[in-house]
Formats: C-alpha cells, sequence, structure tokens
C-alpha cells in the first residue's frame, strides 16, 4: 500500500512540474523505479524451471538479465533485471513466467511441422460480425471503432486480433507475391508473422500449377525453370 500510495503522488507530481524540465524528467525516473519495485514484489524471483511446455511449445528460461522485451501474451516489458521470463525455442514466443499459464495458441512451429501450406487467398476477409466482434486468437472484444478495443485486420488471414495479438508487424505476404508479384510487406498479427518467418525457406510453392501466367510476365522466373 505504502508503494501504492508513492507511485500516486509521484504521478501527480509529474503533471504539477514543468513540461520537459529536469525536475519532471528526474519524476519519472523516480516513477519507473517505484513501480520496479512493485513489480518486483508482485512476480519475486523464486526458483523456476529451467524448461517449461505449454501447448507443444518448449520454453526455456531465459538466463540474460539486461535485454529488454516485450511479452506476447500480456504486451508489456519484461524487464530481465527482476523478472523471470521463458522463450520458446520453436516460434520464438516470449512472455513473462507468471504470463505462461494463460497461454492460449499453439507453438507455430507443430503447425508448420503438421501442415506446411501457406493461405492463397489475397486477405480472405469473413468480416468482423463473422468473429462475433471478437479477436481471432484470444477472443477480446473488439471493434473497427476502437471500443473496447481496436480491430486490427491480419492481411494474411483476413481476420482481426485486439492490439495485443497484433502489433502492426510487417511481412511479405505468399498470396499477394503469388497472384501479384507483390512483395511489399504489409501487417500481419503475431501468429502469422512468426508462421511466415518459419515457413520462409521451405519449398511448398508449386508456382507452375498455381499460376503460370506469372511465367509470361516474370523473366527471373523463365530464367529460373
Amino acid at each position: 500500500p505504502q508503494l501504492r500510495q508513492a507511485i500516486e503522488e509521484c504521478k501527480q507530481a509529474i503533471l504539477a512540474l514543468p513540461e520537459h524540465s529536469e525536475q519532471q524528467k528526474d519524476a519519472v525516473v523516480r516513477l519507473i523505479h517505484l513501480r520496479l519495485k512493485l513489480q518486483e514484489l508482485k512476480d519475486p524471483g523464486e526458483d523456476e524451471p529451467n524448461i517449461r511446455v505449454v501447448l507443444e511449445h518448449r520454453f526455456y528460461k531465459e538466463k540474460s538479465k539486461s535485454v529488454k522485451q516485450m511479452c506476447d501474451k500480456c504486451s508489456t516489458i519484461i524487464w530481465g533485471l527482476i523478472q523471470t521470463w521463458y522463450t520458446c525455442t520453436g516460434c520464438y514466443y516470449r512472455c513473462h513466467s507468471k504470463c505462461l499459464p494463460l497461454v492460449s495458441k499453439p507453438c507455430v512451429r507443430a503447425q508448420v511441422s503438421h501442415q506446411a501450406e501457406y493461405q492463397l487467398s489475397i486477405c480472405p476477409e469473413t468480416g468482423l460480425d463473422s468473429q462475433d466482434y471478437r479477436c481471432a486468437e484470444c477472443r477480446a472484444p473488439i471493434s473497427l471503432r476502437g471500443v473496447p478495443s481496436e480491430a486490427r485486420q491480419c492481411d494474411y488471414t483476413g481476420l482481426y486480433y485486439c492490439s495485443s495479438c497484433h502489433w502492426n508487424d510487417l511481412a511479405v505476404v505468399p498470396a499477394r507475391a503469388i497472384h501479384n508479384w507483390d512483395f511489399e510487406p504489409r501487417k500481419v498479427s503475431r501468429c502469422s508473422m512468426r508462421y511466415l518467418a518459419l515457413m520462409v525457406s521451405r519449398p511448398v510453392l508449386r508456382l507452375r500449377e498455381i499460376n503460370p501466367l506469372l511465367f509470361n510476365y516474370v523473366e527471373e522466373l523463365v530464367e529460373i525453370r
């Protein structure tokens, strides 16, 4: 309770101090230290197992303390100095130790192993209403107006996601490359980004069967053939 009170007082002081002043900057640093101390009390560095298996993810406890990462589950910063965190060796999903029990999406590498194929329709949108106005991954309520949470469309799947599951990451979309020879990176969800990254070196596209007309327009393809 004393820490929370100190944090509130510090926030009020920041608002009252002159904008961009040295006093305000010092107060912001003090606020960060207070919040880290509070987080340390919530998430003590107890002994955690080195390996955790969750939904086909194989999580390994990270030993790096200086690297600052974002948690893929709660979308907040992982403070390696005081928090325990894990990385999946298959799809590089990162999260706090306390977020591990909340992980709801299976490892993408398992999906790649079981069914290595691309979505070959360009942004196959079915509409937000078909998702019952919920995130395609975590099922949190979303809307195009941003209330209660902004709906972000993934250009690969055509589905809509919340801001926690869609960070506006950019990736080349295979369907656009195959049909339009368009390699401009588009915004995709976190899950799609991982899947595309793991699939990028797999020779699964039979281009002459999918779009043979491309060979009439792209000289490099003719040379390769």
